[in-house]
C-alpha cells in the first residue's frame, strides 16, 4: 500500500512538472487575456464592414472606398519592421485612377489647382518593401484632399513615428482615414470629391506583454498638432467616427486594449 502511495505521489509531481513544461513553452495557455496571443491571420487591422463599403484589397493595404465622397472610409494594413526599409523608389509613381475599380472615382483633374494636397492615407514610405505596393498607394483609394502644412508637417511626422513603433515592437496594425464632420471646406473638383475637416489614426502594437492601442485626430489645417495633445483611446476614436476598429480581437482583449492608452509605451513624453 505504501509503495502505491509513493507511485502516486510520482505520478502528480511528473504531471505537474510536464504542465509547466507545456505552459513555459506555450505561454498563450495562460488564462489570463491580457498575456494571451490570437490568431493574427484573421487581420487585426481591419475595421468591421458596414453595409455599402467597396473593400478593395491591394498587395500592401485594404481600402474602404466611398463612391459618394470619393475619398477612403478608412485604409488599413500591418506594418513589420522588416518593411520599414527596402529598394522601392517614388521616384516613377504617379497619382491616378485604378482602371480595375468598376465605380465613381476621384481623378488627378479635381485637385487641379485646388489648393489641396493629395494626401496619403497609408503613406508611400511604408512600402519600401516592394515596388508595386508602393505604387498602389497613389491610387486614390488611398487619398484625400489634405492641407499642405499638415501633410507636410504633423502628419508626416506621425507616419514616422509608425514606422519607430514597427521597428520597437515587430509589428504595428495601423488604420488611417478621413473625418469628413460638419465639411466645412466644401468640395473639390467637377466630381465634387469631398474634402475632410480632419484625419484619424489608430494604431495597435503587442508590446510582449499585452496589446496595446492609441488613436490621434488631427484637423486638416494648418495648425500645429503635439502627439500628446491630439490623442485619444480608440474607444473615443470609434464614438467620434462611427467606426468599430480592431472586431478582431476578442471581446474581452477588445474591451481593454481600446479603453485605454499609455504614452510611455509610445515614447511620448507629457506636456
Amino acid at each position: 500500500m505504501e509503495k502505491k502511495s509513493q507511485l502516486v505521489l510520482v505520478g502528480v509531481v511528473l504531471l505537474a512538472l510536464a504542465l509547466w513544461l507545456v505552459f513555459r513553452q506555450h505561454p498563450s495557455a495562460s488564462p489570463n487575456p491580457l498575456v494571451t496571443e490570437i490568431d493574427t491571420t484573421s487581420l487585426l487591422e481591419l475595421p468591421a464592414e458596414k453595409a455599402g463599403d467597396h473593400i478593395i484589397e491591394y498587395r500592401g493595404f485594404v481600402s474602404s472606398y466611398n463612391t459618394e465622397t470619393l475619398i477612403p472610409n478608412w485604409v488599413a494594413y500591418e506594418l513589420t519592421s522588416d518593411e520599414t526599409s527596402g529598394d522601392a523608389t517614388r521616384a516613377d509613381k504617379n497619382f491616378s485612377m485604378d482602371l480595375s475599380f468598376r465605380g465613381r472615382q476621384a481623378k488627378r483633374e479635381d485637385y487641379a489647382r485646388s489648393g489641396w494636397t493629395k494626401g496619403h492615407m497609408a503613406p508611400a514610405a511604408d512600402f519600401f518593401w516592394d515596388d508595386d505596393a508602393m505604387a498602389e498607394t497613389f491610387f486614390f483609394q488611398n487619398i484625400c484632399p489634405q492641407r499642405e502644412e499638415l501633410n507636410n508637417k504633423d502628419w508626416q511626422y506621425l507616419e514616422k513615428q509608425v514606422r519607430n513603433w514597427a521597428n520597437r515592437y515587430g509589428k504595428v496594425w495601423v488604420v488611417s482615414g478621413p473625418i469628413i464632420g460638419d465639411n466645412i471646406y466644401g468640395t473639390i473638383g467637377e466630381d465634387h470629391v469631398v474634402v475632410p475637416d480632419a484625419f484619424f489614426k489608430a494604431v495597435l502594437v503587442h508590446d510582449g506583454r499585452r496589446y496595446q492601442s492609441i488613436a490621434f485626430v488631427m484637423g486638416n489645417d494648418a495648425e500645429r498638432y503635439w502627439l500628446q495633445d491630439c490623442a485619444l483611446s480608440i474607444d473615443e476614436l470609434e464614438e467620434r467616427t462611427g467606426l468599430d476598429l480592431y472586431p478582431a480581437l476578442p471581446d474581452d482583449l477588445e474591451d481593454d486594449t481600446e479603453s485605454r492608452y499609455d504614452f510611455s509605451v509610445w515614447g511620448i513624453r507629457r506636456r
